[in-house]
């Protein structure tokens, strides 16, 4: 078990604290490989620096002020698990719906595996299913 200030784990906390809390795209090369892979949770398979920068771009129109909270952290063996929490006031479209002025949130897990120092493939795993809820103003966000 690695302790909490690994290097591993120092990079998943710039990835949530100052990439996607601050928008910071410049932060992508920082974290990952060039040629990265990324799966989440919110749309396709994307890899490199480039695609998933549009994808930041997406996720930030839809949620101007997207927060992502990290819960816990585990590492072992060149993988970083996160227990998060992610939401923001959606303002944008999102999933094919109209904007709804209204703060949502969702639980979920991100999966790192790094190599040579900068994470190779990141999976996001989240409760898609309450999000769906809550932009169609069924449930309250997640607590």
């Amino acid at each position: 078990m690695a302790d909490d200030q690994s290097p591993n784990k120092r990079l998943v906390r710039l990835f949530y604290d100052e990439m996607w809390n601050k928008a910071d795209k410049a932060r992508i090369a920082e974290i990952f490989h060039d040629d990265f892979t990324f799966r989440g949770s919110l749309g396709p398979v994307l890899v490199g620096h480039r695609q998933f920068a549009s994808y930041v771009d997406d996720v930030v129109r839809a949620l101007p002020d997207f927060r992502c909270d990290i819960e816990e952290m585990t590492e072992e063996a060149g993988r970083v698990v996160a227990k998060m929490r992610f939401g923001g006031t959606n303002l944008g479209p999102m999933f094919g719906r109209p904007p709804t002025g209204r703060p949502v949130a969702w639980a979920g897990s991100a999966h790192f595996h790094f190599r040579i120092g900068l994470a190779d493939d990141l999976w996001v795993l989240g409760d898609i299913h309450g999000l769906l809820a809550q932009l169609d103003g069924g449930a309250d966000k997640f607590t």
